[in-house]
């Protein structure tokens, strides 16, 4: 287990207080672990590629792709992976990985946008080498450009050549890059769950990364989950390593540097731009063809969807109802999934990616995200003050793997505020299932105002002899009758769900801000229901 209580360094704190969300550290730890649920070892074990990032012998920091033959990684235990692959003598980590070193490692499948982390150490088996893992934990997926892969014959890898700065062709390739991995690391106090390095994906409309000379790189900081894993790190340590892939050629472009971290960059005239990492580059090492893996050249398409319904479901909560505007039909999606969208607002230099969850029944002709307005949220207040019938929004496929389980094992439905939306997609598609499994629907909300869907809910529950709700109030009004718009007063603990007798097998799927799931999954693991019978999701920054 964790030997502090956070997993989080000093700098990685510091960070989150910089930024007004101290006390995050605390909240997000449960979800932070020291293994990986099977649901974690089975994506790993299907990818043909990791990012990972580590330093040379020279204490120079790198980000690298290390790639295998299908099938190449294994997964004998929750606390380790195994690489049965070898790697390129001119990759700048390959001998520190096979000799044993610190390492961070994020698996991201870039078709669907899914993604991992986690850190351990390399030790050196027969046909490769394994990670034993230290820490762990799932990613986001804001700012992934969608990608196809495939492989194509294995050839010997081109000669890498290495220089002291960028020169003109491989600053076009950065110029017009729109994803990038980067690497970075810390060493605290002797056997800190903290220790290691970290890779981590960064994405943004074509040239995001500006180029400002051969030696000097500006990267700029979105929104993301608050963490700061890679500005933690480069408070403490300023060694950095950046990786740009020619995704049509398969070639690995690698610098390493140092990194300043500025806070009121000049680059923040954009809105959508909070921080900038400022790189002087020490080292570049270009890899031409370096892998057999190539995927599409460019990002995946965006699909224009129009209007045709703006709904307002409750207080601060409005759904879209969206359909092709070329008029071809829907591409299908998987309850609990989510709409990645880009918006075009006034002010903005780029695109502001948001990514919703999709509120509706697979069955229907037409998508439909439901959005809560949030004080703060740039996309959001676009969407609920600007966005009207016949408008035309910008999207790519649905993705996401926090979907109804394929099984037929009891569900146990758990959200609060604007969390019941995938919820409630699940909810449609257990009420068409042939199986008889039991289900559970369990909200919390403020007040019938603050309350979306609650007929569409009774609806699906009173067509499904198999399902219940426990709708919760926390603070209900006059106009709130108990027993009829909602069944219990006060908030949702783990003692309620406990009190459901769902059963050892059942699937508890929660959703919502993450001091609600925080409470509920420390109190389900305490009372013994396994790690990976509770499945989540979190919304917000």
């Amino acid at each position: 287990m964790f030997d502090a209580d956070t997993p989080f360094h000093s700098g990685e704190l510091a960070a989150q207080e910089r930024v007004g969300v101290k006390g995050l550290a605390a909240r997000v730890a449960p979800f932070i672990r020291d293994h990986m649920p099977d649901q974690h070892r089975a994506f790993y074990q299907a990818q043909p590629f990791l990012v990972a990032a580590s330093s040379d012998e020279q204490g120079r920091v790198w980000a690298t792709i290390i790639e295998g033959e299908e099938g190449f990684i294994g997964s004998p235990d929750s606390r380790t992976l195994t690489l049965a692959t070898k790697i390129d003598p001119q990759d700048p980590l390959s001998e520190a990985i096979l000799a044993g070193t610190d390492i961070g490692v994020v698996g991201i499948e870039l078709a669907t946008r899914r993604r991992n982390r986690f850190s351990g150490r390399t030790r050196p088996i027969k046909d490769g080498f394994a990670i034993d893992i230290r820490q762990t934990f799932g990613n986001c997926p804001k700012y992934i450009n969608e990608r196809e892969w495939w492989r194509v014959a294995a050839t010997t890898a081109a000669d890498a050549t290495a220089s002291a700065q960028l020169n003109s062709e491989q600053i076009a390739r950065i110029g017009s890059a729109d994803t990038l991995f980067i690497g970075s690391g810390r060493q605290g106090s002797e056997e800190a769950m903290s220790n290691g390095y970290d890779a981590s994906h960064r994405g943004g409309e074509s040239g995001f990364v500006r180029v400002v000379g051969p030696q000097r790189l500006r990267i700029p900081d979105y929104t993301g989950n608050n963490f700061f894993n890679t500005i933690g790190n480069l408070l403490e340590d300023p060694r950095v390593g950046l990786l740009f892939v020619d995704f049509a050629t398969g070639g690995l472009l690698h610098v390493t540097g140092r990194a300043k971290v500025e806070w009121d960059p000049e680059e923040a005239r954009d809105p959508s731009i909070l921080r900038v990492i400022d790189v002087e580059i020490d080292a570049v090492v270009d890899r031409p063809a370096a892998l057999s893996l190539r995927w599409s050249a460019e990002a995946a398409a965006m699909t224009k969807l129009t209007v045709t319904d703006k709904v307002v479901e409750a207080e601060g909560i409005a759904s879209f109802y969206l359909v092709p505007t070329n008029g071809q039909a829907l591409p299908s999606f998987r309850a609990g999934q989510h709409l990645p969208i880009a918006l075009d607002i006034p002010g903005h230099s780029a695109h502001v990616r948001r990514t919703y969850s999709l509120s509706g029944s697979v069955a229907n002709p037409h998508y439909r995200i439901s959005v809560k307005r949030e004080a703060d949220g740039i996309g959001s207040q676009f969407l609920h003050d600007e966005v009207h019938v016949g408008d035309v929004i910008e999207a790519k496929l649905p993705a996401g793997d926090f979907v109804l389980p394929d099984d037929d094992k009891p569900l146990v439905f758990v959200s609060a505020g604007v969390g019941l939306t995938p919820m409630l997609a699940m909810l449609h598609e257990a009420s068409v299932d042939e199986n008889d499994r039991p289900v559970w629907y369990v909200h919390a909300a403020r007040n019938g105002r603050t309350h979306a869907f609650g007929s569409e809910v009774d609806q699906l529950i009173a067509a499904n002899p198999n399902a219940t709700r426990q709708i919760f109030f926390s603070a209900p009004e006059s106009t709130d009758h108990l027993g009829q718009t909602f069944d219990a007063q006060g908030r949702i603990t783990a003692a309620d769900l406990l009190s459901l007798r769902a059963g050892p097998d059942a699937h508890y799927m929660l959703c919502g801000p993450l001091e609600f799931m925080t409470g509920l999954k420390n109190g389900l693991e305490a009372a013994g229901v396994a790690a990976d019978q509770i499945k989540y999701e979190t919304f917000g920054a």
